[in-house]
């Protein structure tokens, strides 16, 4: 664990306007609690915070106001945006965790505990996403545990820790980081929506039981982001996608607003459509999957039409 100093928020958040950006001012007006009323005086855990959505996310809300603790597995990359944090007058506190690593995750618990004393908010953005076939699977049953052990296990046993001093304190949030995907169920990707979709209804079910008690359970089914994870599938680099800051701005205002659920609206046409006839979607995904060659992405003929209607699903 590494514990860097932070420096002190001004002292202007807690007065009723003065210091306040144009957003939070904007919001006050619209009677709207802005981010930096939200998370003043709240320590927030963002997982994966060192690239991508999670540095986004954490920049956003250490500028608001927020103590961010900072959990990757690389130490220095997690120094970098808390130095960031800190040039922008923020809180941050860098805890490096492998965590696929269920020991480090308890050991990581324990720490942010004894020196914090609490987490308010949870995002669990940290995860790993996988591109391959069913035929290209058979002899690869490591792909499915590493994924659901980054994407499924990580996060619930950062649950099982925390969760207990949210409701004992009777308020908390845990902001899950999912997929368009689990709405869309695209094919090659059956590993990391599946482990997706077992933390999403996992934190219906704890909800249900939490429902009374104040605390929230968020999930957010992001679509395409920008971020080295997707850098690999060069496929990628001419679809439509959201920037880091984007869906880190996706973030702040679920911590906000706090609604169960955010999905694109493309996501929530499939998922519906899917209810009414799994058959015909069915026969849609395994008409774009066979539009795309297996080995390395590349389209068939009519892969260009099936991209452009399908803008924003992971392919």
């Amino acid at each position: 664990m590494i514990s860097r100093p932070a420096k002190t928020v001004n002292a202007v958040l807690s007065r009723p306007t003065a210091g306040l950006t144009p957003h939070a001012l904007a919001g006050r007006v619209r009677g709207r609690r802005s981010l930096e009323d939200t998370v003043h005086d709240r320590i927030v855990m963002v997982t994966g915070a060192s690239s991508g959505i999670g540095e986004a996310a954490a920049l956003q809300i250490g500028e608001a106001g927020g103590t961010v603790l900072l959990v990757a597995r690389t130490a220095e990359k997690l120094c970098t945006v808390a130095d960031q944090i800190e040039a922008l007058g923020g809180t941050a506190h860098v805890h490096p965790c492998d965590l696929a690593d269920m020991e480090a995750v308890d050991r990581l618990i324990a720490a942010v505990l004894a020196e914090h004393g609490r987490v308010d908010i949870l995002v669990n953005n940290a995860g790993r996403s996988i591109r391959r076939s069913l035929a290209a699977s058979y002899d690869r049953p490591h792909d499915f545990e590493r994924t659901m052990q980054l994407n499924y296990f990580a996060p619930v046993r950062l649950m099982l820790g925390l969760l207990p001093g949210m409701r004992e304190r009777g308020k908390g949030q845990v902001i899950n980081i999912s997929t368009a995907g689990v709405q869309t169920r695209v094919p090659r990707f059956g590993a990391y929506i599946a482990s997706k979709a077992a933390l999403d209804t996992l934190s219906d079910a704890f909800q249900a039981e939490t429902e009374d008690e104040g605390i929230r359970f968020t999930t957010i089914h992001m679509p395409l982001v920008r971020t080295p994870m997707i850098a690999p599938t060069k496929m990628y680099d001419r679809f439509p996608a959201l920037s880091p800051k984007q869906a880190g701005a996706v973030i702040a205002d679920a911590i906000v607003s706090r609604p169960r659920r955010i999905s694109p609206l493309f996501g929530r046409v499939a998922s519906f459509a899917d209810s009414v006839s799994p058959e015909a979607m069915d026969q849609v995904r395994n008409r774009g999957f066979k539009m795309f060659d297996d080995p390395k992405g590349a389209e068939t003929p009519g892969g260009e039409a099936f991209v452009e209607a399908t803008r924003g699903v992971h392919w």
